[in-house]
């Protein structure tokens, strides 16, 4: 069974850069596709940047440009590389992954994925 630990959130202040982790236990990474989504208080879910079992990515609209997405099969691990945040940014942070080898045209609305982290919390704030 499946597993997935996000890290790296935190308070930052507009403009700073987080990276996240999410290691994966119990499986190979390799026939996975990889999805970050966020939910912030009082909003809905939403899929932040995919990454296929070849490194293909995709990207919110709100997000292109600062984000990035990579993935390290040999250690189970997907990193969201956060640059330039903003206030909005602020959420909850979830990997989550997907017996695919790529990723939908309707990743971000997450019901492609199978197996969900707990989360890991984003504040960005002066």
């Amino acid at each position: 069974q499946l597993q997935l630990v996000e890290s790296g959130g935190g308070l930052v202040q507009p403009g700073g850069s987080l990276r996240l982790s999410c290691v994966v236990s119990g499986e190979s990474l390799d026939y996975y596709t990889i999805g970050w989504f966020r939910q912030a208080p009082g909003k809905e879910r939403e899929g932040v940047s995919c990454i296929s079992t070849i490194g293909t990515a995709d990207f919110a609209d709100s997000v292109k440009g600062r984000f990035t997405i990579s993935r390290d099969n040999a250690k189970n691990t997907v990193y969201l590389q956060m640059n330039n945040l903003k206030p909005e940014d602020t959420a909850q942070y979830y990997c989550a992954v997907a017996y695919l080898q790529r990723c939908l045209p309707l990743w971000g609305g997450g019901t492609d994925f199978g197996s969900w982290g707990q989360g890991t919390q984003v504040t960005v704030s002066s």
